[in-house]
């Protein structure tokens, strides 16, 4: 497994596997403590694991947490998605960058995004799931929503958009959403 620096957001990285393929499939590790420590981060530190699943086109997020915020890695272990990750912490140097990436089952790789960021997804195939490994418990509370087309953040989704909750529907303008992050 290799650990790549994601140059448009300060502090995230892509986890990329080494698969072994025989005509069985195949096999590879998608999660390693010391590769994962070799960045300077804490493998004990992920506490909750989950898992969703989505059907081509459903976009879910964009998705932050207030107060301490929460790290993620993420992975598509099934199907492709097209993934989104904006810096949202002001002491950052990568403050309000975007970076887009393409996750798939084919790769197994693995995105850490570091807390404060936002994050969503779009489902690019009829059955995408897609693994969380978090940091922080869920608190309901702490949940900031984005809207997906706030055009500040002009992000080219892939796809026209064919579900996603009511939460992100009646999502706000990022500039509404940073002031609710603060509080």
């Amino acid at each position: 497994m290799k650990a790549t620096e994601v140059p448009a957001i300060d502090g995230a990285f892509l986890f990329e596997p080494t698969p072994y393929a025989d005509e069985r499939g195949f096999f590879c590790r998608t999660f390693d403590a010391d590769v994962v420590r070799s960045v300077g981060l804490d493998p004990d530190a992920f506490i909750q694991d989950s898992l969703s699943r989505s059907a081509r086109g459903v976009l879910r997020g964009l998705h932050l947490r207030s107060g301490a915020g929460e790290a993620k890695l993420v992975r598509c272990s099934y199907g492709k998605i097209f993934d989104v990750v904006v810096d949202l912490r002001t002491d950052s140097p990568t403050y309000r960058d975007r970076a887009f990436f393409e996750l798939s089952d084919e790769t197994q790789v693995t995105l850490y995004i570091p807390a404060g960021c936002a994050h969503g997804f779009q489902a690019l195939t009829e059955t995408a799931d897609i693994s969380y490994r978090i940091d922080r418990a869920h608190d309901p509370a702490e949940d900031v929503t984005i809207a997906f087309d706030d055009p500040e953040l002009a992000i080219p989704w892939p796809l026209p958009v064919t579900s996603m909750s009511q939460r992100d529907r009646e999502a706000p303008s990022l500039a509404e959403a940073l002031k609710q992050k603060e509080s």
